[in-house]
């Protein structure tokens, strides 16, 4: 039997490591899941998911210049559906909002619609920046004239 990248196999896990877990696979071969590749969701203990003698279901995802076989119990299944409403506002999904779900920080100010409004609020701008530069302009001359 071959192991090509994407078939999926029966094993079973004969260890359990801190990075990972290792599968016994048909014809007397092993491979490893990374940690990474057992759930769609976070996995911060793999015993929290796997124990040694379990059978699972995995896919090859990588066979090396070694023979190493890497591979995949999330990518054997299924993907878990979606929550309802977390489609368009997703990082990345091109919706309206490319913030990440759920962020609620500052937003940005409302633009003035008038003209006089944009002006008023560049003449605000302007006249704190030059009132800024004038005072480091004072203080920079009290520090060269010390005598």
């Amino acid at each position: 039997m071959e192991f090509g990248v994407g078939s999926v196999l029966e094993g079973k896990v004969t260890g359990i490591t801190k990075f990972g877990a290792f599968v016994s696979l048909p014809e007397g071969k092993s491979g490893l899941v990374h940690i990474s590749e057992i759930a769609y969701t976070y996995v911060n203990d793999v015993k929290d998911y796997l124990q040694e003698g379990q059978e699972v279901k995995v896919k090859v995802i990588n066979v090396d210049d070694s023979g190493r076989i890497n591979l995949s119990i999330k990518k054997a299944q299924d993907p878990p559906p979606r929550p309802a409403g977390s489609g368009a506002s997703r990082p990345g999904s091109g919706g309206r909002d490319s913030r990440p779900v759920g962020f609620t920080g500052p937003k940005k100010p409302a633009e003035p619609q008038t003209f006089e409004d944009r002006l008023k609020q560049f003449m605000a701008s302007s006249d704190s920046k030059l009132s800024e530069l004038k005072m480091n302009e004072k203080r920079g001359s009290r520090r060269g004239n010390r005598k």
